[in-house]
């Protein structure tokens, strides 16, 4: 009976420690935190600008990208992989625009919308199994918490970001040659995603833009020249209006090749499979302003 009783205290002395360390998830709330008014600027890579904001609790920080001139597509360094949409390699200009440091954990995007649709289940994994649609009902109650304008990447910032922006060493994948220090895929992965920024950062300090998950662009799917695409049957019959979205940067269940910054994957707007996710963008960096609560 005393060892029963042994157990059972031990047993729930573990549990309470467990609980102690084990991140949390907040439930959707109705606005930001009092006490995160302002986002605090912070280095980060050196000479690179990032800001931290906290909503509902739940900590983020965005990087700002300097823009630039850089070619786009299917360039030397990938090599004889590249698909058909990605060619011909193209120069493109981007303006400057901020990005998440992380794609969108699920400690955030629970804290802003109350719920959480996760295949892999931990507060600092990426969210998945989210649509398009979905990211876009997230950024407008995101928006309405904070003030701000946070949207999805487009296509050409978020391979612009990829690649290191400015600071780009021209590598094959988002901070390297070796595609096992930068990302989580198929051959590593364990079938799941694992917590954000557990592996090697890009030049401008940001994380998992190669594998992890797949993470939603704003764009609608196109060839570079603007033309629609050839679509696979099984492509057609998913989705008779061809509302095809661009996602970028592979995922723990696919291969090198999906993990390459030049690499373009197309999804159904409201697909959502256990692999898709996303990463904040936005253009101007501001303040969260927190309204005055009605007398």
């Amino acid at each position: 009976m005393k060892k029963i009783r042994f157990n059972s205290v031990l047993a729930l002395m573990m549990a309470l420690v467990i609980v102690a360390v084990m991140p949390g998830c907040k439930g959707g709330g109705k606005k930001a935190q009092e006490g995160d008014k302002t986002a605090k600027a912070e280095a980060g890579v050196p000479g690179v600008e990032t800001k931290t904001y906290t909503v509902e609790g739940v900590t983020f920080k965005m990087v700002k990208v300097e823009g630039g001139t850089y070619t786009m597509g299917a360039t030397p360094e990938q090599g004889t992989e590249p698909q058909l949409n990605e060619q011909p390699a193209h120069e493109v200009t981007v303006g400057d625009f901020w990005i998440g440091e992380t794609e969108v954990t699920q400690a955030l995007f629970e804290a802003v919308t109350g719920y959480n649709p996760s295949f892999t289940r931990w507060p600092q994994c990426p969210v998945d199994k989210i649509s398009w649609k979905d990211c876009n009902a997230f950024l407008e109650t995101l928006n309405e918490l904070t003030g701000l304008e946070f949207r999805l990447p487009k296509e050409v910032e978020w391979e612009y970001a990829a690649r290191g922006g400015k600071l780009s060493k021209g590598y094959k994948y988002a901070g390297s040659d070796n595609i096992d220090e930068v990302a989580w895929l198929v051959t590593n992965a364990e079938e799941k995603s694992h917590p954000v920024a557990s592996k090697k950062p890009n030049e401008l300090g940001l994380y998992d833009m190669s594998g992890n998950v797949f993470e939603w662009c704003e764009d609608k799917y196109l060839m570079y020249d603007g033309s629609e695409p050839q679509y696979s049957q099984k492509m057609l019959k998913s989705d008779k209006k061809r509302e095809f979205h661009i996602e970028r940067g592979g995922c723990w269940n696919y291969g090198p090749t999906m993990c390459r910054v030049s690499y373009r994957h197309a999804g159904n707007f409201t697909h959502m499979y256990a692999y898709d996710g996303m990463r904040l963008a936005m253009t101007t960096a501001g303040e969260i302003v927190i309204p005055e609560e009605e007398e």
